[in-house]
């Protein structure tokens, strides 16, 4: 029961992790169609926050809550970062976290300048 639970905040983190990644080109794409969904305040803010969180968490060296549920679920140790971890996992390769850190923030960046070029549109009245 606890592995389901466990593969169950997997599935959730990936989800989250693919709406950061994935939300920015679809904004881009989106803009350039002229899709009005691309400026929606709550999928654009929801997008800024989520990609802030990660880079203030990366920033301040804390563990994602979500990998560590995953990893008390598992009974495994945490000691290191969801993207680490999984890397490691998966091509027995490691960075030093000062890379994922600077690529969150340049990532970030990128949401940021997109955010100015197509900002949300709100509806007022």
């Amino acid at each position: 029961m606890l592995q389901l639970a466990a593969d169950i905040v997997l599935i959730a983190h990936l989800l989250f992790v693919l709406f950061i990644v994935g939300s920015l080109p679809v904004i881009w794409v989106g803009a350039y169609l002229k899709q009005s969904f691309v400026r929606n305040p709550w999928f654009r803010y929801l997008h800024l926050a989520a990609i802030l969180f990660v880079v203030a968490e990366s920033l301040l060296g804390i563990v994602c809550p979500l990998t560590t549920l995953e990893n008390t679920l598992r009974q495994v140790e945490t000691n290191s970062s969801f993207i680490q971890y999984w890397v490691h996992k998966i091509l027995f390769y490691r960075f030093p976290e000062y890379v994922f850190t600077l690529i969150y923030i340049a990532f970030a960046s990128l949401v940021v300048v997109t955010f100015i070029w197509v900002p949300p549109k709100h509806r007022f009245g």
